[in-house]
C-alpha cells in the first residue's frame, strides 16, 4: 500500500504564518493562528482532517452499501471537526459526520447498520478513535433528494 506525503512550513512564533501542501498538488493553503483558533480567513489542519474523514467515510459507506447489494449508490458527507481550548493548549474534541445517501435496494434498517459499522471501519475515523468524540447523522434518502437528483 502507498504512503502519502505532505509538508508544512511555519514562520514566526505562535502568531506567525504557515502553509501546507500535499505531494499530489491537489491540496495546499496558507494558515495562521487566526484561521485555526479564531475566525480569520485561511485554511487549517482541522479543515484538512474534516475533509479527510468526510472523504474516507463516504468511500467506506459506499463500499458497505455495495457489498449489501445496493445499486445506484451516492453518498454525500459533511464533516465538522471541532478544536477547543483544553487546559493550557488546544485539542480536537469532536468530529461530526452528516451523511445523506441514496442506495437502491437497501432498506432503512440495513442502511443504519452499515452506516454505524463504517464509522468504525473508515481508516481515518479509526485513526482518531479513542481521542475524538464521533457523532454520526446518517440518513437514507430518495434518489431525487440527494444532490438535487444528479
Amino acid at each position: 500500500m502507498p504512503t502519502r506525503n505532505a509538508s508544512a512550513t511555519w514562520e514566526g512564533g505562535i502568531k506567525g504564518k504557515g502553509s501546507f501542501k500535499g505531494e499530489s498538488g491537489g491540496i495546499g493553503a496558507a494558515y495562521s493562528f487566526g484561521s485555526r483558533f479564531e475566525n480569520a480567513g485561511g485554511s487549517n489542519p482541522e479543515e484538512l482532517l474534516a475533509a479527510a474523514d468526510a472523504a474516507c467515510y463516504s468511500m467506506a459507506l459506499s463500499l458497505g452499501l455495495e457489498r449489501a447489494g445496493a445499486k445506484n449508490v451516492r453518498v454525500d458527507t459533511q464533516a465538522a471537526c471541532t478544536v477547543e481550548k483544553v487546559g493550557e493548549g488546544f485539542k480536537i474534541t469532536t468530529m461530526k459526520l452528516v451523511t445523506r445517501a441514496r442506495a437502491d435496494g437497501v432498506d432503512q434498517a440495513k442502511f443504519r447498520e452499515i452506516a454505524e459499522a463504517m464509522k468504525e471501519g473508515c481508516p481515518v475515523s479509526s485513526a482518531l478513535k479513542g481521542n475524538v468524540r464521533f457523532e454520526l447523522d446518517a440518513q437514507l434518502e430518495s434518489p431525487t433528494a440527494v444532490g438535487g437528483g444528479r
